[in-house]
Parts: C-alpha cells; sequence; structure tokens
C-alpha cells in the first residue's frame, strides 16, 4: 500500500505588494469586525469631547495679580501681554525717531525703556520696539513672540526707530554719532499713520507654587522708571504738524490696554510721564510680549485626551494580545510566514484607524468647548492659527502613536493587563509627578519619558514648557519605532 500524498498547505496570498495590501486589509477586517474594539476605538473619540468641555467648563482663566484694580484678578489673554507706558505721537508715512535713555531703574531685569512703533492703541496691536534693559543689553522685539538681541549694555544708551513703507529698523549707539544696527523686522498691519513714542514696562514678579495636580501662580506688579533726553522725531514729510506727546489711550478711553489705570495706594508714583526742558520722565507698569504664564486655552481643549489615550491604549495591546489568548495568532502565522510583516501591517491599520478617531475627538472638542470658552470672555485662538491645526492635528497623531507603541508593548509582554499598565504608566506618570517637582527636574522627566509627546498640545511657550512640540512628539515615535522592533525580534524568536 503506497504512503498517502500530503499537500503542503499554500497561503492565498501571493508575494508582491498586492500580498501586503491584501495584509493590511486582513488586519482592517478584524479591527472592524470585532465590535468591542470599535466601541473602544469609538469611545476615545467621545471622551476625549466629553472630558474636554467638562475641562473647559471648569476652567478659571484667571490668576492672582497683587495690587491689581479689578478685585485681584485679571483676565488672561491668550498668550501675550500688552501693557507698560507709551508716550506717544502720530506718524504719517515714514520717518525716524530718536533719543537717548538716559537712566533706567531696575525694576526687574528684564524691564524695559526705549522706543516703539505700533499701529493703534487697542491691545495686542502690531508693534516693534527696541529697548534698553538691565541685565540682557538692547533688545529689538516685535509680533509679540520676537525678541532679538542687538548687544549694548546698559542706560545710557541711544537708540534710534526708522520705519520705511513696512520695514522697521532700529539702531543702537554709545554716543549717538556711531550707530550699530539692531536688526529689521516687519510687524505687519501698520497703517500710514501709526503712532511712534517712548516705552517703558517692567515685568510683574511672579511666584509659581506647584502641587500635585495644581498649580497655583501669583504675580507682583513691578514699576519701571526711565528719563529720556534728545528726543527727536524725523518725519519723512516736512509738512506733517509736530503734534503733541501724551499717555497711551486704549479704546475704552482707559490709559492701559487692559483697563483703567492700577489704584495702587502706598506703591509709588502711578503710570504715566511728565516733560520737562526736553527730558521726559516715563514711569510703566507692566510688560509686553509673550505670556509665560499664560494659560494654553488650546491644550486646555484637549485635556481630554488623557482619558481617550486609555482607551487608545487598551484597543492597541488588546488587539494583538486576544489573538494569543485565544491562539488565533497561529492561524494568522500560518497563512503569513513572515511576522515582521504580520506586525508592521496591525501596526500601519491600528494607527490610520486612531488616527482617524482622534482628529473627530480633537477637531469636536475644540469646536464644541468653543462656545464655552467665549462665555466666560475667553477668546480661543481660531482655526487659522497655524498652532492651533498643528495642535489639533498633532495630538490625533500622537494618539496614533501610542496605539502603535501600545501594540508593540503587548506582543512584547503577550498579556494585556501588565501591557496597558506599563504603556499607562509611561505615558502618565511623568506628567503627574512632574506637576509637584521643581521645574527643572519636571523638565528632564518629561524629556526623556513619552509623555514627551504631549508636547505637541502646545500652542506658545510657557515658563514650564520642557521640549519643542514636534521634537517631542518625535521623542514620542522613538519610543514606539523601537519597541516595534524589539517586537518584532521577539516574534522571530519565540515559539507561538
Amino acid at each position: 500500500m503506497s504512503a498517502p500524498t500530503i499537500t503542503p498547505y499554500r497561503s492565498p496570498l501571493t508575494g508582491g505588494r498586492d500580498t501586503f495590501g491584501r495584509l493590511l486589509l486582513a488586519e482592517w477586517t478584524k479591527l472592524r469586525s470585532v465590535r468591542r474594539w470599535l466601541l473602544t476605538l469609538i469611545s476615545a473619540a467621545v471622551l476625549t469631547v466629553l472630558v474636554g468641555l467638562l475641562i473647559a467648563g471648569g476652567s478659571g482663566g484667571t490668576r492672582e495679580v497683587a495690587g491689581g484694580g479689578t478685585g485681584g484678578k485679571v483676565k488672561l489673554a491668550e498668550h501675550f501681554v500688552d501693557g507698560g507706558q507709551f508716550v506717544e505721537r502720530e506718524l504719517t508715512g515714514d520717518g525716524e525717531l530718536v533719543a537717548r535713555v538716559n537712566t533706567q531703574e531696575r525694576s526687574a531685569g528684564l524691564a524695559k525703556a526705549g522706543l516703539m512703533i505700533r499701529a493703534s492703541d487697542a491691545p495686542g496691536a502690531a508693534y516693534a520696539a527696541v529697548v534698553v534693559t538691565p541685565d540682557h543689553g538692547v533688545r529689538l522685539q516685535s509680533g509679540y513672540d520676537r525678541d532679538q538681541a542687538g548687544g549694548g549694555g546698559p542706560a545710557p544708551r541711544w537708540l534710534k526707530l526708522v520705519r520705511a513703507g513696512h520695514t522697521i529698523t532700529a539702531y543702537e549707539s554709545s554716543d549717538g554719532t556711531a550707530w550699530r544696527r539692531v536688526g529689521r523686522v516687519d510687524p505687519g498691519k501698520l497703517p500710514p499713520t501709526a503712532r511712534i513714542g517712548l516705552y517703558v514696562g517692567s515685568p510683574d514678579a511672579v511666584e509659581v507654587e506647584r502641587q500635585f495636580g495644581n498649580e497655583g501662580i501669583s504675580g507682583q506688579n513691578t514699576t519701571g522708571k526711565a528719563t529720556f533726553d534728545h528726543v527727536s522725531l524725523t518725519p519723512a514729510q516736512p509738512q506733517q504738524p509736530a503734534g503733541t506727546w501724551h499717555k497711551r489711550v486704549g479704546p475704552d478711553g482707559s490709559t492701559g490696554p487692559s483697563g483703567p489705570a492700577l489704584d495702587r495706594p502706598g506703591a509709588g508714583p502711578p503710570p504715566g510721564f511728565t516733560e520737562a526742558g526736553g527730558t521726559f520722565t516715563v514711569i510703566g507698569i507692566g510688560d509686553i510680549g509673550p505670556d509665560r504664564f499664560g494659560e494654553d486655552g488650546t491644550q486646555t481643549m484637549l485635556g481630554g485626551v488623557l482619558i481617550g489615550l486609555i482607551a487608545v491604549v487598551a484597543l492597541g495591546v488588546l488587539s494583538i494580545t486576544a489573538e494569543f489568548h485565544r491562539d488565533t495568532i497561529r492561524t494568522t502565522f500560518a497563512a503569513v510566514p513572515r511576522r515582521g510583516r504580520v506586525l508592521a501591517a496591525k501596526a500601519i491599520v491600528i494607527g490610520a484607524a486612531t488616527f482617524v478617531a482622534g482628529l473627530v475627538g480633537t477637531f469636536g472638542a475644540f469646536l464644541v468647548t468653543g462656545p464655552v470658552e467665549r462665555s466666560k470672555n475667553r477668546i480661543p485662538a481660531g482655526l487659522s492659527d497655524p498652532n492651533v491645526l498643528r495642535a489639533l492635528i498633532g495630538t490625533a497623531a500622537l494618539l496614533a502613536v501610542v496605539a502603535m507603541f501600545a501594540l508593540a508593548i503587548g506582543a512584547i509582554l503577550r498579556r494585556a493587563a501588565p501591557a496597558i499598565a506599563i504603556v499607562l504608566a509611561l505615558l502618565l506618570i511623568p506628567r503627574i509627578v512632574g506637576g509637584g517637582l521643581s521645574v527643572s527636574t519636571a523638565t528632564w522627566l518629561e524629556r526623556l519619558t513619552p509623555a514627551a509627546g504631549f508636547a505637541i498640545q502646545r500652542t506658545f511657550d510657557r515658563y514650564d514648557s520642557t521640549i519643542g512640540p514636534w521634537t517631542g512628539l518625535g521623542v514620542m515615535c522613538g519610543y514606539a519605532a523601537v519597541a516595534l522592533v524589539v517586537a518584532g525580534w521577539l516574534l522571530h524568536r519565540r515559539d507561538t
């Protein structure tokens, strides 16, 4: 009797690109056919929206400022401050302003005294300024986020600001004769008739108290004072009327960008200016530039991602540990013996599906929480802001990378519970623990862990910013890539 003929198993999948395409389709079919997995994916988006709405409803958006004129609380701008004292005149067309900062009190290391041109008196108006500081030399600032060092020392220091069309050029000199260019900027949106004049500002002395899950920021006003002489405004149009110097007056008739003059009993002279014999004495409270202690409204709206993240991690881990638990992974590897390709297909499918769900969640949270923010007199940045778009799309990408990272850890451990616990610990513990540590310690903790990926949610640099948005996401991608390589190597070495 002859031995039976054994026909070897042949996979219906053919080689080449078509094989991997069918493998992707097979993994997508698995994902959408398991109802629990699909519900988990949907719940990640829903939780992101609902929890973001709850956070926005409970967020106050204020900070304590000693000496404030509105009951001790001052509304925070989205990401900038626009204070100080501006002594101005109108300038139609081109021209230049020259002055010597003769003396400057050291109210703060970054106290400012210098020359400014701005589009209007409205808060947040386009501006450019060249200023002297006690500790950081001459600076050229514009756009509330651009700061260029110009060298030079503290007062006395000569300064010159020149307008030519939309371009502003700043100069500094030690003697008013030999001028050195500090820089050139285009602040944008300067009208034909702009405001130009002398500026003095002094940032708040801010103290931060950090506890686990809580942050307290308190600020004490500081008063800047400087004297100017040899003040000369030369318009390009000689027929332009001379005009007079006056304090900045806001659109509501106030003497500052954020309300009436402060009631500061016993705190020294109020902000303003005097002029005698060609010498101007200017006193200013507040600063102009980025608000390093402000609330990032977009990041607050995306706070629900931390809860949606739990569902994403569970989905990533279970998408492979369930196959090990039920032993269906043998069938998968029998059909596709190249196990690395199976892992790659799973990662692509789970990452793409999570990215789409993340987009729904982040944009949904942004749209739903917008009316809540506006009801509290907080005007969130719109989708036209590239930083906001980067935060929304980048957060969806972060969720996708986290799902692939969780998949890799699940493939390494082959057990759902410890894999989920490890991934969540690596992502959440640095954020929780970092909130109770000093800024310098928290900086390294968040830079070196997967939690660095959350930096993609920031729309401006705060005092506690630890890493750049894209660099932080790159750190998370690095962890995911290493985990996937280790998982692929172990899949080849281990028996199923």
